[in-house]
């Protein structure tokens, strides 16, 4: 798995499409948690970490009409020298919701499940670390999955496709761990320090 752009270069990427705070912390969390993510599961770190930094290069480009999401993604990738098969991994974290015409989609693949599990946690987590004195400091798998069970609680973040982390034969418990360790080493970075 070859990537055409180095990390720097891809951080750049993503700040000439997007410049919210919380949309930024948002893709650094889901680098961290993507590489972390898929070193645990036998794939290539980097390349997950890079998928996860970029996922939503489009999004400060269509946030205004969430149905675009992932329509402009495509050619600024292919512009910037990725292949057909990393613009489609990244096209499916967006299978299952009304964008880009991928609401009757299905992820299928490893691959898929690393990336959408792996960005849509961060939410999750995020939410639950803002409610915390400490924020990231002393949050346990134990205190994610309460919050996991609470479908009031960060209810925009999709509980399904956090689950797709089963598929990987990896328990959602130790799935949290990861995630929350991928993010700790980050907090300061994104406001959870």
């Amino acid at each position: 798995m070859t990537l055409p752009i180095t990390r720097d270069e891809a951080w750049q990427l993503v700040l000439k499409y997007n410049s919210e705070k919380s949309d930024l912390n948002h893709y650094l969390e889901s680098e961290a948690v993507c590489r972390a993510l898929a070193a645990k599961v036998g794939e290539d770190p980097e390349y997950f970490a890079i998928a996860g930094l970029i996922h939503d290069i489009d999004w400060g480009l269509t946030k205004e009409n969430p149905t675009l999401h992932l329509t402009k993604a495509p050619d600024i990738l292919r512009e910037a020298g990725f292949d057909d098969k990393f613009i489609e991994l990244i096209l499916s974290h967006g299978y299952g919701f009304d964008c880009a015409g991928l609401l009757d989609k299905k992820r299928t693949r490893k691959e898929e499940f690393i990336l959408a599990a792996g960005e849509t946690i961060t939410g999750l987590i995020h939410s639950l670390a803002l409610m915390r004195p400490d924020k990231m400091e002393g949050m346990s798998a134990k205190s994610v999955k309460k919050k996991f069970k609470d479908k009031k609680f960060a209810a925009a973040i999709s509980r399904e496709v956090i689950r797709e982390v089963e598929k990987m034969d990896l328990e959602l418990n130790e799935f949290f761990e990861i995630a929350i360790r991928a993010i700790k080493k980050i907090k300061d970075e994104v406001g959870l320090g």
